[in-house]
């Protein structure tokens, strides 16, 4: 499973030029499942997710996580994390996982967070989304968990 987080001071996702999610400080999470990923990876990268400090602490330090600062979590499905650019100059996405184990995965993931974490906004599975954001710091981390 690939995940990419920013640190955001806010974030929104538009389907139709609707909000449909949206937070103040916080993690927006772009996920991606690959071939062979399973609930228990998820589970694992939500937990590292939630614990990761890269939120600032009062001497500006980087000590605290998402649920320290009580900040919000925007997950939002981006398939497009697992592109192969290693020839060519079409992106190949053969390493994605199909589009009915990514949407139970992602569905988990979401699930799970909910569970976890008392703020958590989301996308659409497979819409096609306008995401905005304002990086703090910036601050963006890419995450993979494979086992």
């Amino acid at each position: 499973m690939i995940a990419v987080l920013q640190r955001v001071s806010e974030a929104g996702v538009r389907v139709d030029g609707e909000v449909i999610g949206q937070i103040g400080v916080g993690l927006l999470v772009l996920l991606c499942a690959e071939k062979g990923d399973t609930e228990a990876i998820a589970d694992k990268m939500l937990a590292k997710m939630l614990k990761l400090r890269i939120f600032g602490d009062a001497a500006g330090k980087m000590n605290w996580s998402v649920q320290d600062v009580a900040g919000g979590l925007l997950v939002v499905s981006q398939f497009t994390l697992a592109a192969d650019v290693s020839s060519g100059t079409r992106p190949g996405f053969s390493g994605a996982a199909a589009p009915e184990d990514a949407r139970r995965l992602y569905d988990h993931f979401v699930a799970q967070a909910q569970k976890a974490h008392p703020v958590v906004q989301t996308g659409r599975f497979a819409a096609d989304m306008q995401v905005a954001l304002v990086n703090d710091g910036p601050i963006t981390i890419p995450m993979r968990i494979t086992s």
